[in-house]
């Protein structure tokens, strides 16, 4: 078990907006959550990176009770997080984008093993280095988020809706490379609206509904409940 979520809750001000969420997540794994907006997905991730105090339960990494540790520790630790809506840095060259994601890599072999693993999974990307950021396409964004996340080698990666704006052949191929990293072995928490194209490349999945997991099962599991089917997946 690499994270595991116990019975957590967290607040916005008064407002509860997770109230009984668990979940693990186990060394290897690709691990999709679904459910409505407001349902506490982006929440979810929030609380497991830190970014969020739990207001009750235990949120667990690799067995170490994670409720007093920063940020920092945390992706010390190898869990990074790309947020929703891909927040690059729009004026900063792609190449000064990635060096921003391995701010913890002093030695520079170890940076420049990380930007060629970076530029061999997105090639695009190798090909725009000194190009600005925020001249870049929406999918290439997307992959240049990801390739952010990927510059300290995380040991679990956690996605916020990567698909979100983009058109569909765009979202095949970052389905297609995210589907890559999980076959090479890396932890994955995936975020996605679009639930039949996460389910179909992840091993488990969760259905959230008003910050409560009410749905856990093997992603083909999931793929054949006719009420995950109905609700979530437009069938």
């Amino acid at each position: 078990m690499l994270i595991a979520l116990e019975h957590v809750a967290a607040r916005y001000g008064n407002v509860l907006a997770l109230r009984d969420i668990v979940l693990q997540v186990d060394e290897g794994e690709l691990v999709t959550l679904i459910g409505a907006n407001g349902a506490g997905k982006s929440t979810t991730l929030r609380t497991i990176s830190a970014l969020m105090r739990p207001a009750g339960g235990r949120v667990l990494f690799d067995g170490h009770d994670t409720m007093s540790w920063s940020p920092r520790r945390l992706i010390e630790a190898g869990v990074v997080h790309v947020p929703e809506g891909r927040q690059v840095f729009a004026h900063m060259t792609v190449l000064e984008n990635l060096e921003m994601g391995a701010f913890l890599l002093r030695d520079a072999r170890q940076r420049a093993a990380r930007l060629d693993f970076v530029c061999h999974h997105f090639p695009v990307l190798k090909s725009r280095l000194r190009q600005a950021a925020g001249t870049l396409s929406g999918g290439e964004q997307s992959m240049l988020a990801i390739g952010r996340g990927l510059m300290l080698r995380p040991r679990l990666l956690l996605l916020d809706e990567p698909l979100l704006g983009l058109a569909p052949m765009v979202s095949q191929e970052v389905l297609r490379i995210v589907g890559r990293l999980h076959a090479e072995g890396m932890a994955i928490l995936l975020v996605e609206q679009n639930a039949k194209a996460a389910l179909k490349i992840s091993d488990r999945g969760y259905v959230l509904e008003t910050g409560r997991t009410v749905i856990s099962g093997s992603a083909s599991d999931l793929l054949a409940d006719s009420a995950v089917r109905k609700a979530y997946l437009g069938v």
